[in-house]
């Protein structure tokens, strides 16, 4: 990788719901962090608070303090939904995110394919894909780009599985859906419970569609989001991968606490350059 003073500041920190929008803008701005995920779904981010006045105020502070703003929807509503009116409620709650971002003035959206029961992979699959190809057609006609995350693999022994966990899922949808307005959120230490890991990821998956990369260490045996070095991940060589990918877009530290994550930012340049 360009081993440069600038990888620092292009890692930023998912704030979550940990923080309202505006004192995570506030915190960030503070911080020298210029990259931030939030999701709006609960208070203090309430979807429905963002009318245009809260909205106008965000936009502004984004401006003056020099931070970009990302929303990230929650993984727990099932992109796959088949039910009567809920499925409706879905494509509604994601056009909400979508409506929101125009008037925040986010510059990505992270989105999720769902997850299926073991017994109705394919129905749930079908249904998570007519969803994704609305939202977005409909992200396009608004001008957001929504970033499509590789979830984590469950045990085989789980009833409860996450779509678009497995490279060959993944390119289910990319292949699927080729619009410039669905990009690709990687997460790499979900890449890491499968055989593929990040390698297999980067090597197959349509990298020049990569908007965001998301950072945690990984036992490699099940969902956990560690700190940087403490479990197996090479970050040294995940950057590399990544960077000779030719990427040059934010990086997003989502583990532990702010303190965290903050404090990451200088601990991962020093493991990409071999130095921890």
């Amino acid at each position: 990788m360009n081993k440069n003073t600038s990888l620092k500041q292009r890692i930023g920190v998912d704030i979550g719901c940990k923080l309202s929008v505006e004192d995570g803008i506030r915190w960030a701005a503070d911080n020298g962090v210029q990259f931030i995920d939030c999701e709006i779904d609960i208070e203090p981010n309430a979807l429905e608070s963002f009318d245009e006045v809260r909205a106008g105020s965000i936009r502004e502070m984004c401006n003056a303090l020099d931070v970009y703003l990302g929303l990230h929807t929650l993984s727990a509503v099932n992109i796959a939904e088949l039910s009567p009116f809920v499925r409706d409620a879905v494509d509604d709650y994601l056009r909400a995110y979508i409506d929101t971002a125009v008037r925040l003035n986010a510059k990505w959206v992270v989105v999720h394919a769902g997850y299926h029961f073991t017994a109705d992979r394919d129905r749930r699959i079908e249904a998570s894909l007519d969803r994704l190809r609305r939202i977005t057609d409909y992200a396009q006609s608004k001008g957001v780009k929504i970033l499509l995350e590789n979830l984590n693999w469950e045990p085989e022994t789980a009833e409860v599985h996450y779509l678009a966990h497995t490279v060959d899922e993944c390119q289910l949808y990319f292949n699927a859906i080729q619009s410039a307005a669905l990009g690709w959120a990687f997460t790499v230490n979900h890449a890491t419970l499968v055989p593929e890991g990040i390698a297999g990821f980067l090597e197959a998956m349509p990298t020049e569609r990569l908007g965001e990369v998301r950072l945690a260490d990984s036992n490699g045996e099940y969902e956990l989001h560690m700190y940087p070095g403490e479990g197996i991940i090479d970050f040294d060589e995940m950057f590399r991968l990544i960077e000779d990918t030719g990427y040059t877009g934010h990086y997003m530290n989502a583990f532990g606490s702010l303190d965290d994550r903050l404090r990451a930012r200088e601990d991962l340049v020093q493991l990409a350059l071999g130095e921890a």
